[in-house]
């Protein structure tokens, strides 16, 4: 576990190597939200309330979405894999006493929490100070909402992985990149909450892994789930992560084949 934790550590050392672009990303992250912000704005205007739900409420939201989107990249996650792929670059993986995939999942988990830090809590801050932010409905949820954060950080890595050895297969990466960015976008719930969905469709996407990555960590934070339901669906997520690691093992496990036959 050592080689991976230095593998986490260089991805961070290398954001830190290149400051200008960091403070170029904050000032884009600010922009983006701010614009979240005065579409539900735009929304809400002379409304008080759209399903039950304040405009308050809607804000709060979108800024905790936006701490698991832009902290982490898939789309590096599923190019980095693609490059490799493309260069000839795996082959040396196969040979290396480590796991492809963990690597790429550490790396840009490394990469994630230092962006967190520098660039999306600092947004999120200078957002709420503007338009205001709720606090958590109780200490459980607030705790419960580092819980989900964790674990959405681990789905959105998982998938990413997933999509990425699906190019093994297609030899490409870019139509999975965008295929991810339509999935992630409708079903996490990033930019319309499930509440606002037609109730069938709505319960449909509350069960698939991507609910995990914005709707969830969101809806704790917000109180939207009572203690029993928020122990439960964090149960039922966990489960979603555990069941895709097994598939990017399987994955991984029938590319590497595929590669040795290519290259046989």
């Amino acid at each position: 576990m050592s080689a991976y934790f230095a593998f986490a550590k260089s991805a961070v050392m290398t954001q830190l190597a290149y400051r200008n672009e960091v403070w170029a990303n904050m000032f884009g992250k600010v922009v983006q939200v701010f614009a979240r912000v005065a579409i539900w704005l735009a929304i809400y205007t002379g409304a008080t309330s759209i399903e039950g739900i304040t405009l308050q409420q809607m804000i709060t939201y979108a800024l905790l979405g936006g701490i698991v989107t832009g902290a982490i990249r898939y789309e590096t996650i599923i190019s980095m894999i693609g490059r490799a792929l493309q260069t000839g670059d795996v082959a040396v993986w196969l040979l290396k006493p480590v796991s492809f995939p963990l690597y790429i999942i550490v790396s840009e988990l490394g990469r994630a929490a230092y962006r967190l830090v520098v660039l999306v809590i600092p947004t999120v801050a200078v957002v709420a100070l503007v338009y205001g932010m709720l606090p958590p409905a109780s200490i459980f949820h607030g705790v419960m909402f580092l819980a989900y954060l964790a674990l959405a950080y681990a789905i959105i890595a998982l998938i990413s992985t997933l999509f990425g050895l699906v190019s093994f297969w297609l030899l490409t990466s870019f139509s999975l990149e965008w295929l991810m960015q339509a999935l992630l976008n409708l079903l996490s719930g990033q930019f319309i909450p499930f509440w606002f969905f037609p109730k069938t469709f709505g319960d449909i996407a509350a069960h698939l892994p991507f609910a995990w990555i914005v709707y969830y960590p969101a809806a704790v934070w917000l109180g939207r789930m009572d203690v029993a339901g928020t122990l439960i669906y964090f149960g039922i997520g966990c489960g979603w992560a555990l069941l895709m690691a097994f598939g990017v093992a399987w994955l991984w496990r029938s590319a590497s084949t595929r590669v040795i036959v290519q290259g046989g």
